[in-house]
């Protein structure tokens, strides 16, 4: 497991984002995960903090390159900024101080705390559904659909309503979903903890699988072993 890079000389800076004058190009097609690895996607955070009183920060002088193809866990202690730095990298909130940019990202997934999904469902439909709107037909959508399903370790639940699953299987579902979105973003928000110790484990052995889409992954956690499961760790307690 590593720390994430910080940002270096060569990192741009906040002068170098695109002005009013000199908007930055937009390509006509949406960015998905594996365009996002392949094209050289990143966040860069520079300097960046946030407070809400104006007066005791959350956290300041974070500095880091995030990359595709790594599962960032995001720890601190309660009350330390780790959901509202999830949501500032997304772009839901402007930071107190600094700047973050997403280059080449494309779209943003959030997977929250919370598994929710639609009672009657079925598990293999919740993951269908992004490859139909991406226009593939109901066949090809449900093969793709079930081979993510075989990786987050449900396939054998495929064929179950939502209702119908337990809450470490509704997370990894969750999860499986977030990577059928094609996101070049996706962040998780506490993926274990409202779960046992038991359903908790059956969701950390399956985080490696979120890399595998390509995507910049960041999971915001306070679990050591979600901690463990991922590549790479940053620290809140190092930004206090």
């Amino acid at each position: 497991m590593m720390s994430a890079a910080p940002a270096t000389e060569d990192t741009p800076t906040v002068d170098d984002a695109p002005t009013a004058d000199a908007p930055a190009p937009v390509d006509d097609a949406p960015v998905t995960s594996a365009d996002a690895a392949s094209a050289g996607a990143r966040v860069v955070l520079n300097n960046v903090g946030h407070t809400f009183d104006h007066r005791d920060m959350l956290f300041q002088h974070v500095s880091l390159v995030l990359l595709p193809r790594h599962v960032y866990a995001l720890t601190g202690p309660s009350g330390s900024g780790k959901s509202t730095l999830l949501s500032i990298i997304a772009g839901w909130v402007e930071p107190s101080e600094g700047q973050v940019r997403r280059e080449r990202c494309g779209r943003v997934c959030w997977v929250f705390q919370n598994p929710h999904g639609v009672a009657r469902r079925l598990a293999v439909d919740h993951v269908a559904l992004p490859f139909v709107a991406r226009g593939e037909t109901r066949s090809q959508a449900e093969r793709h659909a079930l081979e993510l399903l075989d990786d987050f370790g449900l396939r054998h639940r495929a064929y179950a309503p939502f209702n119908a699953l337990s809450g470490g299987e509704a997370q990894r579902l969750m999860l499986a979903r977030g990577v059928a979105s094609h996101a070049g973003l996706l962040l998780v928000d506490e993926p274990t903890a409202q779960l046992d110790l038991h359903a908790a484990d059956t969701v950390n052995e399956r985080l490696h699988a979120l890399s595998s889409s390509g995507a910049i992954v960041i999971v915001a956690t306070h679990d050591p072993h979600t901690r463990d499961a991922c590549t790479d760790v940053i620290d809140l307690r190092d930004f206090q």
